[in-house]
Formats: C-alpha cells, sequence, structure tokens
C-alpha cells in the first residue's frame, strides 16, 4: 500500500497507535485473536507498516491483552461461601470505614466481591451497587469515583462486585452476550446473588438498592435493572450503552461506535447501531452520564438509554407523557447540560446529563483512579442525589 502523502516512511509512531486500537477494542470486551476483529487489526496494523508487519510488531499483537468472550463458569456444590480478608489498598485507606474482600459461590459460577461499611450506618441503610468498568477493579473504581467518602457522608453501604479475568481476561462485564442479558443465568444471577447475600446480612431497605456503572459496567447496570427491576430501585449509567443493543463481538463495536466501525472496509457491520435490538420494558428511575468527546463509546448510546428509560415509564404511565426540562450549567471547568424528565406526581425518573467536552471516564473523580476526570460535575455526588431522593 502506497502512502498518500509520498513514499517516505511514515513518521509516527506505529506501535503507539497499535496499542491505542488494542485498548479501545479492550474496553468493549471484543476479542481481537480470533475471528472478524482479528482481521481488522491486522489490516490495521499492516496499513501502519507500509513495508509489512515487523517482526516486533507481530509479537506485540501475539502478546497484546485480549479477550476471552465465552465465560468460564465454576460449579460449586455450596451456593454462598464467605472470604474475609482486609483491603491493605490505597482504597481501603481513603475513607475511614471498613473495605473488606468477599466471594459469592453459585451454582452459576464464582465472583468476588468488595463491600464498603461505613463508621456511620444508619438503620435499614440504602446499598449501592458499583459496577467497574474494563481492566478496573474494585480497589481501582472506589478511588475514581470517590463514593466509599460519600458512603461516609449518608450513612449507605457500597458493594463492588468484580469481573474476573477467567470470564473474561481484560476483566469487562460481558454486556454483548445474550446469555448474560437474562434474568437468573449468566452475569445478572452472580450480581444479584451478591446483591441479596449483602442485603439479607446486612438489613438492607427494601427498595433502597441501587445499581451504577462506568462503560462495560454501566451497560451492565442498565442489564440489571431491566432483569431484575424488583431488586434495584434505580439505575446510574456513566458512558453506557442500552440494553440489548448488542448479541456478539461485531454489534458491541457498531453499537459503541455508534453505528460506524470508524475502520475503513467495515461501515456495515451487521448490527442496529446504537439502538437496541430489544425492547427494554422495565420503568426503573435511570441517571445517565456521558461526554459528547467520548470516542470509545459514543454518546448516541446514552441518548438511546434515556429514550428506553422513557418509553418504559410512559407504557408504565398507561401512556402517560413525561414532562421534560433542560438546564445548562459549569463545574470544575466543564459545561454540562442536564435534562430532567418528571411523572405526573412531579418525581424525577430520568436524568440526562451531557458532559461537554468530555470523553471516556467518570466526570468529577479522583484522577488517581485509573478512567476518572476531575473535571465536569460530580457524577457520584449526583447519582447518590438522584437515588437517595427515590428511596424518600
Amino acid at each position: 500500500m502506497k502512502s498518500p502523502f509520498g513514499a517516505r516512511p511514515p513518521s509516527y509512531d506505529a506501535q503507539a497507535i497499535n496499542d491505542t486500537i488494542q485498548r479501545a477494542l479492550a474496553s468493549a470486551g471484543l476479542d481481537t485473536s480470533t475471528g472478524p476483529m482479528r482481521d481488522v487489526t491486522d489490516t490495521i496494523r499492516r496499513a501502519l507498516d507500509p513495508a509489512g508487519a515487523s517482526e516486533a510488531g507481530a509479537r506485540a499483537t501475539q502478546s497484546a491483552t485480549v479477550f476471552d468472550v465465552e465465560a468460564t463458569v465454576v460449579d460449586s456444590v455450596a451456593d454462598t461461601a464467605e472470604a474475609t480478608t482486609e483491603a491493605t489498598t490505597e482504597a481501603s485507606v481513603q475513607a475511614p470505614g471498613k473495605f473488606i474482600k468477599h466471594e459469592f459461590r453459585h451454582s452459576a459460577g464464582v465472583r468476588p466481591y468488595k463491600l464498603y461499611t461505613p463508621t456511620r450506618v444508619v438503620d435499614e441503610p440504602p446499598l449501592l451497587v458499583m459496577l467497574h468498568g474494563c481492566t478496573q477493579s474494585a480497589d481501582d473504581f472506589a478511588v475514581g469515583t470517590r463514593m466509599n467518602r460519600l458512603a461516609d457522608e449518608h450513612g449507605f453501604l457500597v458493594v463492588y462486585p468484580e469481573q474476573t479475568a477467567q470470564a473474561n481476561s481484560s476483566k469487562c462485564w460481558n454486556w454483548f452476550r445474550p446469555q448474560d442479558q437474562a434474568r437468573d443465568a449468566g452475569e445478572p444471577v452472580l450480581i444479584a446473588g451478591i446483591v441479596r447475600e449483602v442485603a439479607g446480612r446486612h438489613g438492607v431497605a427494601p427498595r433502597q438498592v441501587f445499581v451504577a456503572g462506568l462503560s462495560a459496567g454501566a451497560a451492565m447496570a442498565v442489564v440489571m435493572g431491566e432483569t431484575y427491576p424488583e431488586l434495584f430501585a434505580g439505575v446510574g449509567a456513566h458512558s453506557g450503552l442500552p440494553f440489548g443493543s448488542a448479541q456478539d463481538v461485531a454489534s458491541a463495536m457498531a453499537t459503541m461506535k455508534g453505528g460506524r466501525s470508524g475502520m475503513p472496509g467495515l461501515k456495515d457491520l451487521p448490527a442496529r447501531p446504537a439502538a437496541s435490538n430489544r425492547a427494554a420494558a422495565r420503568a426503573v428511575p435511570t441517571i445517565v452520564f456521558h461526554g459528547d468527546r467520548d470516542h470509545t463509546v459514543q454518546q448516541t448510546n446514552a441518548t438511546e438509554i434515556v429514550k428506553q428509560a422513557r418509553s418504559a415509564h410512559q407504557a408504565a404511565a398507561g401512556g402517560g407523557n413525561l414532562t421534560e426540562s433542560t438546564q445548562t450549567g459549569e463545574a470544575r471547568g466543564r459545561r454540562y447540560t442536564c435534562t430532567v424528565h418528571t411523572d405526573a406526581s412531579g418525581r424525577r425518573v430520568i436524568e440526562s446529563w451531557v458532559l461537554h467536552g468530555a470523553g471516556h471516564a467518570w466526570s468529577g473523580g479522583d484522577a488517581r483512579g485509573s478512567y476518572a476526570d476531575g473535571a465536569g460535575p460530580d457524577a457520584s455526588a449526583e447519582m447518590v442525589r438522584f437515588f437517595l431522593a427515590l428511596s424518600r
């Protein structure tokens, strides 16, 4: 392939670009080692190296982190088990409460989780479930979102389920697989099991359990609201994707890119991009955050999450319309637009925050955590406000 800018070799760092592409694909939980996505990455690598992929480039591709889209299920005779190990990471000291690791076992599999218990817990405390993004951990997500500090302030519990490398080599929740979008199956049944275990042990009040996440975790939070609406009273999605919008690797890639593969020669991936292939029917209050410069998960996905939630709430109200209002503002140097949808009683059932100029990161977060942006409105504080108002 000839360079369109003449025969002189390119001056860019091809390996750095390849690494960036691999990380972008990794953030979706896409397997670049086999199938169509391997052909895509091979094509990109050849395009960046007119003389052909070098031996070093080939070795780097072979050793790159890829995704195992087939979850490994660990069967267990016992339904639940617990291991209590004190955390010694930075997340354990960022707030004065206890941050302890546990393990949930079920016939569908095994998942670790960490539970933050503040020093002051209200009677029948609310419970917030936080689902991390790809490559993250409970500790990393706790640092980046500062959610444990808010738990100390308000007296609620925070539980951080963790994805395993055995289920997905980049520790992404498998939001794009049909078997992980259904009730009583796959990852939803494991997350729901963790919630029930914690709620039962700590006397959590009914209808005061909420779930939020980032990126793949946000997509799974939306799945949890749809598959377990009796368990979750509210959903928070930061940089996420709508329910049922992907069924495999190719459709996941198309949905993330808002219907465009973003790669020459791959304009038509088999999906209905940035729109759900399965209708969300559960009217669960939802708060959404998304940067309009997010090139990992296009902001059109946030629009679709809101559309799904609005349709579900209108159907639950017998076809009645929601009232919509919009305000703009600025927080920590970033402009935002917030659209609020209220029902006939005046209750906020949907909030949508568009973060102008923001990329793929938790707004108002702590930069010591990955995928956290200190600029912009505090997504954690706004989600907590939204959730606690629902519980009242």
